[in-house]
């Protein structure tokens, strides 16, 4: 029993030095805290709040990218004011953006050199205590203490795993070490004390590209590092592995050998009393980039169906088969204002190495603001079973068309029967 109590008091007391370590922390950087807030220029009134905090003696100041990316893209509807911990509230100008790694830059003026935060040198070790300051709810300024438990192992750009409580509004706040010094940027939560950080060398890396050529528009910099993203990604999955795998017994489909790509299988098998036994197998980009609230970009979605009639007479069959094809849609969301229609190719195909006939549907949809970007899906349905049927269908958004020509290539050879 007393090894109970000394365990107990030992958490106690490492509990008490957290809090008067978070205390200390939040009195020696709260002049270099801010909330971002986004003012509808219409009806006077914010329409988002985010936080952010100093980087430099002149009144720069970092955040998260979605916090502003309203005024990003419709700087004449929107204005951006920051909020000090004395009241203090002023405009702020937009000065440059990472979309990628969801930073952005914005600055304030100043009358005379301020304090502002530091950035660290040095990555965290796994277990180290970190704390997270922010504007919660809007509520006002708070530190939160949490646990630095590495990159996240399934994500293709790099986010921290923090164990800590980031609340609406702490997005864009920064993350230090004992030292004060920013070891990450709040980004994300998935609840249940999990939280998501980007790491402090991407901020360093837009700060220094900054300092050396500011970007001439905000829209042509997004526009750069969208393009230069997918090619980076489409890159890695050309290059790497492509596993064949059975699926439902009969189709052979390909599985990319990346950890960002993540896949999930179902079947009917266990219902006796299915017409049509149907095996599934989806893959899927855990992750997308976010340009505003109704548009996102980034997205890889797979799915393969495979379907084989019991006692089913072929028009049915052909029926139930249409239903399942008919379900293909596009991979992320998207609006008028930001894509144009989906412009659709049909035609019958047989890949190189003739395992397969399918029916194929080719589709694409260009980005208004971002030239040579275009939202990409791909349909392709047997034709050449009378009762079984193979559906393979993917979804890449903001790709180029070389880089979706070369995907939808390899992706044709990779599917066949067995």
């Amino acid at each position: 029993m007393k090894y109970i109590f000394a365990f107990i008091s030992l958490i106690f007391s490492q509990c008490i030095i957290a809090t008067e370590q978070a205390e200390e922390i939040f009195a020696q950087l709260t002049p270099s805290l801010y909330q971002i807030k986004l003012i509808d220029k219409a009806s006077g009134e914010k329409s988002s709040i985010g936080s952010g905090f100093q980087i430099t003696s002149n009144g720069l100041i970092a955040t998260n990218y979605h916090v502003i990316s309203s005024f990003a893209r419709h700087p004449d509807k929107y204005r951006m004011e920051y909020l000090d911990h004395q009241g203090n509230t002023n405009t702020l100008s937009l000065e440059s953006v990472d979309v990628i790694n969801d930073l952005a830059l914005v600055k304030r003026d100043v009358a005379e050199p301020m304090t502002f935060f530091k950035i660290s040198e040095n990555t965290p070790h796994k277990g180290e205590q970190l704390f997270s300051l922010g504007n919660p709810h809007d509520l006002g300024m708070i530190v939160v203490p949490g646990t630095y438990n590495g990159l996240k192992k399934e994500s293709f750009s790099d986010r921290i795993h923090f164990t800590g409580s980031i609340n609406s509004g702490m997005s864009g706040g920064p993350v230090v070490n004992k030292q004060a010094e920013v070891v990450g940027i709040n980004v994300a939560t998935s609840g249940n004390q999990i939280g998501f950080l980007v790491p402090h060398d991407k901020l360093v890396t837009l700060f220094n590209s900054y300092k050396q050529s500011p970007p001439t528009t905000i829209k042509a910099q997004m526009a750069n590092q969208l393009m230069a993203s997918q090619d980076e990604l489409i890159s890695t999955l050309l290059n790497s592995h492509w596993e064949s795998k059975s699926l439902g017994g009969k189709g052979a489909i390909p599985i990319i050998d990346v950890p960002f790509i993540r896949c999930w299988g179902e079947s009917n098998a266990d219902k006796q009393d299915a017409l049509i036994l149907t095996a599934v197998a989806n893959c899927s980009l855990e992750e997308n980039t976010y340009i505003s609230s109704h548009f996102f970009t980034g997205s890889i979605e797979v799915e393969f169906r495979y379907m084989q009639a019991k006692e089913l007479g072929g028009n049915k069959f052909y029926h139930l088969y249409r239903q399942q094809i008919a379900r293909a849609g596009a991979g992320n969301r998207a609006g008028k204002d930001d894509v144009t229609e989906y412009q659709c190719h049909h035609d019958i195909v047989m890949p190189d190495n003739k395992a397969i006939n399918n029916k194929s549907i080719f589709c694409t949809r260009a980005y208004k603001d971002f030239p040579d970007l275009y939202d990409v899906l791909y349909l392709a349905a047997s034709i050449d079973k009378k009762q079984q049927a193979l559906v393979s269908h993917f979804t890449i958004s903001g790709v180029s068309q070389e880089n979706s020509m070369a995907f939808t290539e390899k992706f044709m050879e990779a599917v066949s029967w067995k």
